[in-house]
């Protein structure tokens, strides 16, 4: 899914994307000066920035622990964060009729508490998630759109270059 999102994308963002699963468990005693490389780099990934896009699935009601072992490496220092006040949407996916809505409110809780700024609207579920993806790409027309049109809200609220 994110693959469609950043080619459709390609000509109006740019976009990278951070291979999270690089990322050691988070300890605490490795924060700060300590960190390890991935985590360096994922920091730096992230306060470089304008805004965040989370696209992930679902698994067992919730977002996946990767993703939390992320958010746990790049939510500190607390309070004091890259992600504090980054503005940032979530797409989220499922194989049921649900599509993620369950990862979306564990992930909106979590980045609650890291003060990131998380769009309330538009949200995206992607339902039935196997039958709108073939060969690494989204194919569902509709579920584009909305993806798209979750993104747009996202990039309106960056400021331009021009405005700042």
């Amino acid at each position: 899914m994110l693959r469609t999102l950043l080619e459709e994308l390609k000509n109006e963002v740019e976009a990278i994307s951070f291979d999270i699963g690089s990322l050691p468990h988070y300890n605490a005693d490795l924060d700060g000066d300590a960190a390890p490389e991935p985590v360096r780099a994922l920091k730096a990934a992230i306060a470089a920035a304008d805004a965040l896009l989370f696209v992930t699935p679902e698994y067992n009601y919730g977002m996946p622990g990767v993703l939390k072992n992320a958010i746990d490496w790049a939510s500190r220092p607390g309070y004091k964060s890259v992600l504090r006040d980054k503005p940032a949407v979530i797409i989220s996916t499922s194989g049921g009729a649900i599509g993620g809505a369950r990862a979306t409110q564990q992930l909106k809780l979590t980045l609650l508490a890291t003060i990131t700024r998380v769009l309330p609207w538009p949200e995206v579920f992607i339902t039935n998630a196997g039958a709108k993806i073939a060969d690494g790409r989204l194919t569902d027309p509709e579920s584009l759109k909305l993806s798209l049109e979750a993104v747009h809200a996202l990039l309106a609220e960056v400021p331009s270059p021009r405005n700042s």
